[in-house]
């Protein structure tokens, strides 16, 4: 692989924004797909493409077109049958085709994890209708969560405590999963003491692993992550040793996002994501290497140094409340000079806004992961968006 490839991004949010960056400095050409124009990562590549990335025609045509050295998928709604197809001839698909598919919906994975691999995952049925549901949480017992197999940053889930509510959860997931497939998962509530973020990097001399992030979640969508998270060293090398047995069973190189929840000793796989993890944003800050950086150097061949941390750090959502379009912010020179650690902010650059949209994140460093945290929301809390 040369140190000039080029990059066919399929997804240009915010993730895909920060591997453009790392990819151009490290000489590679990228073209950044996505299906509205002026998206994050199209605002920093070399070219870019408007189409919707579950068009098979407009797909092929795009890699036809560019004859990229990698595709590099950043989101989950693709037609990955399209990229079996380039791969058989040739193109590099990132981190493979299979792993694609395997992962863009949670059923494929969720097989993968716990019947060939037999790992600890929760309970759990799949439901292509209400009565489907409703069997599902007979399976799997109150509290359960219903979420569509295909979706993105949690988009779609709810937590059912009564049966009572199973029907607005099936009608919820529906109306917020991505792609063509009205299929849920019905999985057990666990009761964890915690949920992590493994970020795990296969790369062509091995698997290397970032220290674990906790996040927090609200409507199924994270809003803080630290790192490192608190884990026993029991706990840590259960987390490594089922997402090495993942990644190496989907092959291929880059970063996976691999989550976990963790009860006491006992550590349960939940979901993998091919690519940077949103929870990772926090890697900007508190590795030598951001999440980023080491996709970039795993997809296109480069050494893949020891991740090491800078310190404690933490990240904190930057969130629209309202529908409105071209927004400005104010308050970061606020915000950057927020007390008690070190500080950074990053806006996304997303032409619109809508109500819980991420359109940035508060990046801090500090002597501990509480104090990270404190100063990561304060500074969160200081960007104002000015809706136009």
């Amino acid at each position: 692989m040369t140190f000039t490839a080029k990059i066919l991004l399929l997804g240009s949010g915010e993730l895909g924004r920060e591997f453009v960056i790392s990819a151009k400095r490290l000489g590679a050409q990228v073209i950044a797909c996505d299906s509205y124009a002026g998206a994050p990562a199209m605002q920093v590549a070399d070219g870019c493409e408007v189409f919707s990335m579950l068009d098979g025609d407009a797909l092929r045509a795009a890699i036809n077109r560019h004859t990229p050295d990698l595709v590099v998928p950043e989101i989950e709604a693709i037609r990955t049958e399209v990229l079996a197809e380039v791969e058989a001839a040739g193109v590099t698909v990132v981190p493979s085709a299979r792993a694609t598919m395997m992962t863009m919906n949670r059923d494929a994975i969720r097989e993968v994890a716990a019947v060939e691999l037999g790992l600890r995952t929760s309970r759990y049925r799949y439901a292509e209708s209400l009565d489907e549901v409703l069997a599902g949480a007979e399976h799997t017992g109150l509290p359960c969560v219903i979420k569509p197999v295909m979706s993105s940053s949690g988009k779609g889930q709810t937590t059912v405590r009564e049966a009572g509510s199973l029907e607005a959860a099936w009608d919820y997931a529906v109306a917020n999963m991505r792609g063509d497939r009205r299929r849920v998962i019905v999985e057990e509530f666990v009761d964890f003491d915690y949920e992590i973020t493994l970020l795990t990097v296969r790369t062509r001399d091995g698997v290397v692993f970032c220290p674990p992030i906790g996040h927090r979640q609200e409507r199924g969508d994270y809003q803080e992550s630290w790192q490192p998270a608190a884990m026993t060293a029991g706990a840590i090398a259960a987390a490594q040793d089922m997402a090495r047995a993942v990644v190496d069973d989907l092959g291929g190189y880059g970063l996976f996002g691999v989550e976990f929840f963790v009860k006491g000793e006992e550590v349960i796989f939940s979901e993998l994501s091919p690519r940077p993890h949103d929870t990772g944003m926090v890697t900007s800050i508190s590795q030598n290497l951001s999440e980023f950086d080491l996709h970039a150097r795993a997809v296109m061949g480069l050494p893949v140094p020891e991740v090491v941390l800078r310190g404690a750090a933490a990240s904190a959502v930057i969130l629209a409340d309202r529908d409105s379009e071209g927004p400005g912010y104010d308050g970061l020179a606020e915000a950057l000079a927020t007390p008690g650690g070190e500080v950074d902010v990053r806006i996304f650059g997303k032409p619109t806004t809508r109500p819980y949209r991420r359109m940035g994140v508060a990046l801090a460093l500090a002597g501990d992961v509480e104090s990270a945290r404190r100063v990561a929301v304060a500074a969160a809390g200081k960007v104002r968006i000015v809706y136009r």
